[in-house]
Formats: C-alpha cells, sequence, structure tokens
C-alpha cells in the first residue's frame, strides 16, 4: 500500500505531475484497469493559462464557475442521506446514482465528506497513530485534513473525475495577525478539474470548525470554501507549488503573510474590502480608522481589547467607517464583525470578519467618550428607515462653542420622539435633567431639537422613538456626540413641561427653565386650542392673545416657582398645568 509520486523535472518547466505509481496490492483499487465498473481517471494535468484568475479579486463572484445552489438542493439532500460506511467504491457508487454531469458528481462527494466526517481534534495532537488512507478515514469516520483531502481524491478518481491533492500553508486554527510561516506545510485541501479548467476547495474547512482550545469540532457546514474563487481562496491558502494558486499574477509568501485575512463570513456576508489590506495598524497621534465597503444595508460593531468604548463607528449606505481611539499604548486586537440588516434566520448573529492588530504610540485623552455612546454614532440609513429624514447634521460629532446647538429632520411616520442627554463622571445628570436640557419643536412634519449644555465636557445625545399609535416603551434609534471645550458654559435646563403641553406647541420665550428673581420676565408661548393662559408667579399674570401666540409679562418676586396654566374651556373654571419655570434663589 506504499504510495509513490514521481515527478519530473526539466531545468525550465514547472513541476509537473506526471505518472502516479502504486506498488503493491494497492494499484488495483486506485487506478483500477477495469475496477469494479469504474473508469479510468487520467493523471492530472498541471494548470496552464487558461486556468488562471485575474488577482486581486474583481468582485465578481464567490466561486470559480457557475453554480446554481437551488438546483443542487435535490442532490445535496440525496448525498447527506447516503450511508455507506463498508468500502469507498461503494460509497462512490450510491453517490453517483443521482449525479449526472461532473460538477454534480464532485457536489455529491463534497456534500458527503463535509457532513460525515469530522476533524479529529485527539489525532491531531498525536499524528503518529493516524492514518489518512481513504479506507481507513472512511471507517472511522474522523481524520485531520491530510485524510479529508485524500479521500476527496481518491473518491474522485473513482467518479473519473481529476483531482489532487494540495499542500501549503493556511491561515487557519491557531494563526495570529501577521504572523510568518516557515518550514513545512500545515495544511492540505483539493483541486478539481472541472469544464476543462482547475478549480480550487477546501472540505475540512467546508464541514466545521474546531472551539479555540482545539478539543472539539462542531460539524458547521461552510459553502464558501466550495470552488472558491482563487483570489479569494488566496486569502487563506497558500500552496506549496505556486501554480496551484491559479491567479495571474501569483502572490509570494511575503505577501500571502501581510496581506489582510478576510474570512469566509466577510464575503458571504456581501462586504467587498476593508482599508487597511494590511493587518497591523499604527495610531497617527492617538487615532487609528478602519472602513469596510459592501453591496447594502449592513449592520456592525467593533470590540478594541473586547470593548466598544474607544471608538466612534459611522454606518454608511454602504459599509462602514470606525475611527479608534485607544487610551491605553501598546498592542490592541481590533475586532469587526457584522450581520445582515434584515435579519431573515434567527442564527443571524454579528459574525467575526476582520481582526486587526492596533499598535498605539500615544494616546489621545481628549477623545475618551462617555459610558453612554452607542456604536454606530450618528445619523444612518438605519435612523432613516426608523422615519428620521434630512438630518440637518451627518457627521456623528457636533461641536459646540457656547454650550447651545439645534438638530432639525424630517419625520417621515407618524412617531413620539423622546430625547435624553448624559454625560460621565462627578457631573452626570440624572435621567430627568437629561431629558430638559433638550427642547423639542415640531412643526409640521420637521422636529428641531434645541440642546443648552449644563457645562463643558462630551455628551451623548440619545434619540428614541415609537409609533403614536402604540402604547409601549419607546425604541432606541441612535445617538450623537456632543462636544464643548468652553469652560464658561452653563445652561439651565429647559422648563419642565406636563403631558397637557402638546407637541406642537412652541416656547419663544423665557427658554429657560430658571428664572432671574424679583425680575419681570416677558413671556411668549405658540399654543392653539385654549381659551385662556394664566402665568402663576406670587401674584396670577394672564397673557393675551396675538397672532396666534399669547404674550405678557409676570413679576417673579417673592416665589420659588412659576407655572404656565390654561384654561381648555371658557365655560369651564378648571386650569390644566403646561409648564413650569424655577425661580434663581437670591
Amino acid at each position: 500500500g506504499t504510495q509513490v509520486t514521481v515527478e519530473i523535472h526539466h531545468e525550465d518547466t514547472s513541476p509537473q505531475l506526471i505518472k502516479r505509481l502504486s506498488l503493491g496490492k494497492g494499484s488495483q483499487r486506485l487506478r483500477g484497469h477495469d475496477n469494479k465498473g469504474f473508469q479510468k481517471t487520467e493523471a492530472p494535468r498541471p494548470p496552464g493559462a487558461k486556468d488562471l484568475h485575474a488577482y486581486p479579486w474583481d468582485k465578481s463572484s464567490l466561486k470559480s464557475m457557475p453554480v446554481d445552489l437551488q438546483q443542487l438542493e435535490k442532490l445535496d439532500a440525496y448525498a447527506l442521506k447516503v450511508n455507506v460506511t463498508n468500502s469507498v467504491e461503494e460509497l462512490v457508487k450510491a453517490l453517483l446514482k443521482q449525479a449526472r454531469t461532473d460538477l454534480e458528481k464532485v457536489r455529491a462527494i463534497w456534500m458527503w465528506i463535509c457532513h460525515h466526517i469530522e476533524y479529529d481534534v485527539v489525532g491531531y495532537h498525536n499524528k503518529s497513530q493516524l492514518s489518512s488512507k481513504p479506507r481507513d478515514v472512511l471507517q472511522m469516520g474522523k481524520s485531520i485534513c491530510e485524510g479529508y483531502a485524500e479521500l476527496f481524491e481518491h473518491m474522485c478518481s473513482l467518479a473519473g473525475i481529476q483531482c489532487k491533492k494540495l499542500s501549503g500553508h493556511a491561515k487557519g486554527h491557531g494563526y495570529k495577525t501577521g504572523q510568518t510561516f516557515t518550514g513545512e506545510s500545515d495544511h492540505a485541501w483539493n483541486a478539481v478539474y472541472l469544464e476543462g479548467r482547475w478549480h480550487l476547495l477546501d472540505s475540512t474547512w467546508g464541514s466545521g470548525s474546531v472551539d479555540d482550545s482545539f478539543t472539539k469540532f462542531t460539524y458547521r457546514y461552510n459553502e464558501f470554501y466550495f470552488l472558491t474563487h482563487p483570489a479569494l481562496f488566496i486569502n487563506n491558502h497558500f500552496p506549496d507549488n505556486s501554480n496551484w494558486q491559479l491567479l495571474k499574477p501569483t502572490l509570494t509568501l511575503r505577501e500571502f503573510e501581510n496581506n489582510m485575512l478576510h474570512n469566509s463570513n466577510f464575503y458571504m456576508l456581501g462586504l467587498l474590502a476593508a482599508r487597511p489590506d494590511t493587518p497591523i495598524i499604527q495610531t497617527v497621534n492617538g487615532k487609528a480608522s478602519v472602513s469596510v465597503d459592501c453591496r447594502s444595508g449592513t449592520l456592525f460593531m467593533f470590540k478594541l481589547k473586547g470593548t466598544d468604548e474607544h471608538g466612534l463607528m459611522t454606518l454608511k449606505r454602504h459599509g462602514m467607517e470606525l475611527d479608534i481611539y485607544p487610551q491605553q499604548t501598546g498592542s490592541h486586537k481590533l475586532e469587526i464583525f457584522a450581520k445582515p440588516s434584515k435579519a431573515e434566520a434567527a442564527d443571524d448573529v454579528y459574525k467575526c470578519v476582520l481582526e486587526y492588530v492596533v499598535e498605539c504610540e500615544s494616546v489621545d485623552k481628549a477623545m475618551r467618550f462617555p459610558k453612554e455612546l452607542h456604536q454606530p454614532v450618528g445619523p444612518s440609513w438605519f435612523s432613516e428607515r426608523q422615519g428620521f429624514l434630512r438630518p440637518s447634521h451627518s457627521q456623528p460629532i457636533l461641536h459646540t462653542n457656547d454650550g447651545r446647538c439645534s438638530l432639525t429632520f424630517t419625520l417621515s411616520k407618524d412617531i413620539s420622539v423622546l430625547t435624553s442627554l448624559h454625560t460621565d463622571g462627578s457631573s452626570s445628570l440624572s435621567e430627568d435633567m437629561g431629558r430638559r436640557h433638550v427642547l423639542q419643536i415640531h412643526r409640521r412634519n420637521q422636529i428641531e431639537l434645541k440642546i443648552h449644555l449644563p457645562h463643558a465636557g462630551n455628551f451623548v445625545l440619545k434619540i428614541y422613538s415609537k409609533k403614536k399609535s402604540d402604547p409601549g416603551n419607546y425604541d432606541y434609534i441612535f445617538n450623537y456626540l456632543i462636544r464643548c471645550l468652553n469652560t464658561e458654559v452653563k445652561w439651565p435646563a429647559f422648563p419642565q413641561s406636563y403631558s397637557k403641553w402638546l407637541q406642537d406647541y412652541e416656547i419663544l420665550e423665557p427658554l429657560s427653565g430658571l428664572l432671574p428673581a424679583n425680575r419681570n420676565v416677558q413671556f411668549k408661548l405658540k399654543m392653539h386650542g385654549v381659551a385662556k393662559v394664566l402665568v402663576q408667579a406670587e401674584n396670577t399674570y394672564p397673557l393675551t392673545q396675538n397672532k396666534g401666540c399669547w404674550e405678557g409679562t409676570c413679576n417673579t418676586s417673592g416665589c420659588r416657582e412659576v407655572f404656565v396654566m390654561v384654561h381648555e374651556n371658557a365655560n369651564h373654571s378648571f386650569y390644566s398645568h403646561v409648564l413650569k419655570y424655577e425661580v434663581e434663589t437670591q
């Protein structure tokens, strides 16, 4: 059963596999002349010009030939049910019953192996006891990559399809970002010859994955590694013989080492490109930036050393942008996760799509963000989908020098909006005060948010909404970061409003919820549908109606609070409170 491969190299040509000889009794089984009714398979020919694909990837297809997965569903289901383990020949015969074309034959073999051979984590640690002979792999039902690749090759050869086992380096389990590869190759996979061209596949990685401690294998089928486009396969597979990259131009080992690792999730989620395209990023003045391009609305999140506190991520129509500000020097692991925005399946969780190492030499302390800041920051297609159109500020950060700013949106739905302001540290705001530093003004389908900051610093403005017809809770939609460096800033909260203060009423003056003591204060309020308006201080002051506004003056002497009250109906003696102001203590 010993197998010998003879390669004859001319000085000026690439290695060509000329003939495969088998010594001893194995020859009948491997390339039998009339091997139980199987036809003889020619020795694989080396890849030539017509097998090559352009590098870098042209973003067209994930596969190296057209494959209609829906058309293969019946065959896939059949192959999964085949239950033959007494001999490889019998297994192949059973699988080929439903397969007509070469593609279907390869697919049936692929499907069966991916769902019936498990990765041998014990054998991996003790390779001397391990056989990767096809017959043994089939009987054991488990193996390491070598055994997967040999079984695949042997089954294809029985099915009359040219197939070659390839070996090389892989960015697989245990790979560390930016590492170099030396010495022996550490992985095996296959090339198959279909429709006049060579194609690549990896049934080990198609079958599932191993946990971090390398002690447990989980079946998790991965379509990505079936006939993968060579410009994507090179991402994590580097063959010993560079002709088997099937690329033009081929990559050097150094380029392979330095290239960004995009795992299969990256491509399966429809992501197209990431910048930077090298895995190690140096910060510049304490900041590092990453961006991802994708086809359509995808949701992203990130973790820097396990937390998302030290960055600003914005969602774009076709991707995302992220600025990272590590708050410690040294090397930090940065992981980027993604999931489809229309999460159809229940298993649509965030999946890791990219890993970088951020090397930070200096820390930008000014970019320490409040804990309440949620990623992503700023408006996006997501907030638009929730009804917030045409934001006056499309950037995630609002800078204000005098501590005041204002945002406007067009609301496309009949929604109620709730807002709150948050900050960190000893000066953090109570929930009630956090709400009262933001004032909503509605004009038809436009909403304006006026913000008056209580002091300098970094603040988070959170925006929630719910359908007006919904009795339930508000849903969080998005947030902004507001920055003010001017330490003189000290704005009081807006007046407190009660339920009878309607959404489309408007305070023109006084906007400050804190009134000066012993002063005459001018009131001007836009309200409709009320019969009388009074301002109650120590005395009561009626306001008069003038062009849709209620106006008048009140004196704040001798009182701590001032209320605005309305008569909704001239015949009632009943007043409702609508606003409450505080008066400064002397």
